[in-house]
């Protein structure tokens, strides 16, 4: 018997020692570079960049005005709070657009342009990525611009929710870009508006309160912070990202479900909680509005910025 619990002590020890080293060599890999988050010497957003939307379908004028206050906030509501929307968007600006410079490179400027709506839906209520993309020329954005699409809450597009919650894309040789996110609030908010309720798949916490109180409207302002930074990053596909460059990682997507510190799966970190609503979040923007945005990935160090 001695000689049978001495044999289960040994190898005990060698799992530990195992486990130790494993952990070692995970702390010393370093990734090759063509597996970072790189510059690859193609173009970035930068000067002013003037943005139009799109309102396709039913949306409430509150809903309007939480996605359209995130726009204004990202360079135009220099007085909010700390941490702040612009904060969030001075990261960018210092982690990637500053490192993409060139001579007399002008600051950049988000700046809210046109608003267009369908409310009757002329496309219908099933929409195809091309159909997406009729939508953003529909707009007529300016050269440098981006186009906004929002869908509601009743129209489905191709690929949403089961495989995407949003997407950029752009037209190089008109210099325009643009960004679809869609209302997941009815057809999948498990999937794309996590963490305000619980997530289909993985672990199942206690969901938290959205900021402004609508779970469809917050979550695609997580979503579209998401894009926003993709876009302006990575416009054509030649900027920043990891990965292939048909399905790249960019400055959010590197840092899924990463909103505060100590974020781990099911987790979104460390955040703020308003204490008259109860809601969390991480970012305080125009006209008193607080907003819970996406960690940036910081090339430099490998690693997830946050604001809190």
């Amino acid at each position: 018997m001695a000689s049978f619990w001495l044999m289960v002590v040994a190898v005990f020890l060698s799992l530990v020692q195992l486990s130790m080293g494993s952990r070692r060599l995970m702390e010393l890999y370093i990734p090759p570079a063509s597996d970072q988050l790189t510059y690859h010497h193609g173009s970035v957003l930068s000067g002013d960049i003037p943005v139009s939307i799109l309102w396709y379908g039913k949306f409430t004028p509150t809903q309007r005005s939480i996605i359209a206050d995130f726009v204004v906030s990202l360079t135009g509501a220099p007085n909010a709070a700390t941490p702040s929307v612009g904060q969030w968007w001075g990261t960018i600006e210092q982690l990637y657009l500053s490192n993409a410079a060139t001579n007399g490179q002008a600051a950049t400027r988000v700046l809210l342009d046109e608003q267009v709506s369908d409310e009757q839906c002329s496309l219908g209520k099933s929409l195809t990525l091309a159909q997406i993309d009729q939508l953003a020329a529909r707009v007529g954005t300016k050269r440098g611009g981006v186009a906004l699409v929002f869908t509601d809450e009743d129209v489905t597009v191709e690929g949403f929710c089961s495989s995407r919650c949003g997407k950029h894309g752009s037209d190089a040789s008109a210099g325009t870009t643009h960004i679809w996110v869609g209302n997941s609030a009815k057809q999948c908010p498990g999937q794309c508006a996590w963490p305000f309720v619980q997530p289909v798949y993985g672990p199942q916490g206690t969901p938290l309160v959205a900021p402004n109180n609508d779970v469809g409207a917050d979550g695609m302002v997580m979503i579209l912070a998401s894009m926003v930074a993709g876009t302006v990053t990575n416009p054509y596909g030649d900027g920043f990202y990891q990965g292939p460059q048909d399905a790249p990682l960019e400055a959010c997507s590197a840092c899924p479900g990463v909103y505060g510190s100590g974020a781990y799966p099911g987790n979104a970190g460390k955040l703020l909680v308003d204490a008259t609503t109860g809601a969390s979040y991480n970012a305080n923007g125009a006209n008193g509005r607080k907003y819970l945005l996406p960690a940036l990935y910081n090339p430099a160090t490998s690693s997830c910025d946050t604001l809190v």
